[in-house]
């Protein structure tokens, strides 16, 4: 096997590490919020603090990597962010738990960036696009890590314990896996990055198609089961299959994403996806049925899964720090997924969720109307971008 397929490889694991981290905590938030004696409002504050971690956070990444080499920081912060796990299920109150979920979020901004800045240099090494695949592995993990996380719950143990023994295995996989990544250094000639800087113009265009992505995803993810309860009157096992149906369509569609992409290049497969997103959209608004909203949300996920995998793709293109672009298109992102959720609720609250959902779906449009932005000025494999 050749250095760069076992690297490809190598990241892979990676991604699915760090999605079976967010996963394993996503499934035990309950039992957090019982033992930090925390209201339904203040978790909603506590749980915005990953976000804000991770924005404030990401900017580093770049800095930390030219420090000491793309392995060695991988390495580092993977371990960190796996290892930040345990720290959430120990808060004993909503202030410590505050500070626990901006650590955790902070170290997983950083590794995020750190591991799709290795990922965009294989993906040009290898010549064909794998940024969708990576995400994918995302997506396993993440199901992986609340499939587990589910049983544990079920089995009534503890978050502490669970996330202990969850973190100390998932440190030692990826500390393994980061063995094998690329051990990229900077020449003696380059000039290391800022500690911290706004991101660049490029990243903000690229960002602003992943901004509109990731507002679509945390909506749905968040908002999905409650629209087929309210507005549909589902029952609660129909709602939540919604969510479900929603999240395996996209973490599908990621695994299939790079041979589209191959074929199609990143700007027309991005221009059809936000085609579908906004068909899914409107079915949702428009559904009277159950099983309607339920397409449109499949449809939703399968238009938004590629997007901000090319989006880090095409900002790791585009200048001579790709880790900076990345961390720029990384802070865009995030800051979607942080406010998604609360705008999508304080338009239903002032009017209806069919009107949130009216927003997502506009939103989807610009998808496709501004996927000209992922053919970057600079272009290493102009196979990429069709």
């Amino acid at each position: 096997m050749t250095e760069v397929r076992r690297a490809r490889y190598a990241v892979a694991t990676v991604f699915c590490v760090h999605g079976a981290v967010t996963g394993s905590f996503a499934t035990r938030v309950p039992w957090i919020q019982d033992h930090a004696s925390v209201s339904p409002g203040q978790l909603g504050l506590a749980l915005a603090f990953p976000a804000i971690g991770a924005s404030l956070s990401m900017p580093l990444a770049a800095r930390i990597s030219h420090r000491f080499g793309s392995r060695a920081a991988l390495r580092g912060l993977i371990a960190l962010w796996t290892l930040a796990l345990i720290l959430p299920s120990l808060a004993p109150s909503l202030v410590t738990l505050c500070a626990a979920l901006f650590v955790y979020g902070a170290t997983a901004g950083m590794a995020d960036v750190a591991m799709n800045a290795l990922g965009v240099e294989v993906e040009h090494r290898i010549g064909k696009s794998i940024m969708s695949g990576l995400h994918g592995m995302w997506s396993v993990g993440t199901l992986i890590g609340s499939g587990i996380g589910t049983v544990a719950a079920h089995l009534d143990v503890s978050a502490q314990v669970h996330h202990a023994v969850a973190a100390v295995v998932l440190t030692l996989i990826g500390i393994a896996a980061c063995h094998y990544v690329l051990n990229l250094r900077p020449t003696e000639d380059e000039v290391a990055p800022p500690r911290f800087a706004l991101p660049p113009k490029s990243a903000w265009l690229i960002g602003a198609v992943g901004f509109c992505a990731v507002f679509a995803e945390g909506a749905s993810l968040d908002w999905s089961a409650v629209y087929l309860r309210d507005v549909l009157t589902t029952s609660a096992g129909v709602a939540a299959a919604a969510t479900t149906g929603f999240a395996l369509t996209m973490a599908v569609a990621r695994l299939a994403g790079d041979a589209v992409v191959d074929r199609w290049g990143a700007v027309r497969t991005v221009r059809v996806s936000g085609a579908i997103a906004t068909l899914g959209g409107v079915l949702v608004v428009l559904a009277g049925h159950p099983l309607v909203a339920m397409a449109g949300f499949g449809l939703l996920g399968m238009g938004i899964a590629v997007v901000v995998p090319l989006a880090f793709a095409a900002a790791g293109r585009t200048g001579p720090n790709p880790s900076q672009a990345i961390a720029g298109v990384a802070t865009v992102t995030y800051t979607s997924g942080l406010i998604a959720p609360s705008v999508i609720g304080g338009i239903a609250q002032a009017s209806n969720l069919t009107i949130s959902f009216i927003l997502v779906t506009v939103l989807a449009t610009g998808i496709a109307a501004f996927s000209a932005v992922l053919r970057p000025a600079t272009v290493r494999d102009g196979h990429l971008n069709g």
